[in-house]
């Protein structure tokens, strides 16, 4: 997968992993997180815009803490779905 396709994916997996904060699944919420930190490893070594690489750059501090503090209310998964919509809109940069 290219670089536009992987940041697609994260985008998508943030959007499932909000959804699954607010409805309480724990499960399926660390299933995704999984998923989507193989996504941003491979993110990681892709050839990526300069433009980009701001984003992501962000994007990876923001996870990072989103990761350590998993809350299942809808104050963490309302940054799940903005990440979510950043990286869609900036996917086309990468």
């Amino acid at each position: 997968m290219n670089a536009q396709e992987l940041t697609l994916n994260i985008a998508v997996n943030l959007g499932r992993i909000g959804r699954w904060a607010c409805e309480s699944r724990r499960g399926r919420l660390e299933q995704f997180m999984k998923e989507t930190e193989g996504f941003i490893a491979a993110l990681d070594k892709a050839p990526k815009s300069v433009r980009f690489q701001k984003t992501f750059d962000a994007f990876l501090i923001g996870f990072e803490d989103l990761k350590k503090n998993v809350r299942l209310d809808s104050v963490w998964a309302e940054t799940m779905f903005t990440w979510a919509n950043i990286l869609t809109h900036r996917a086309r940069l990468a």
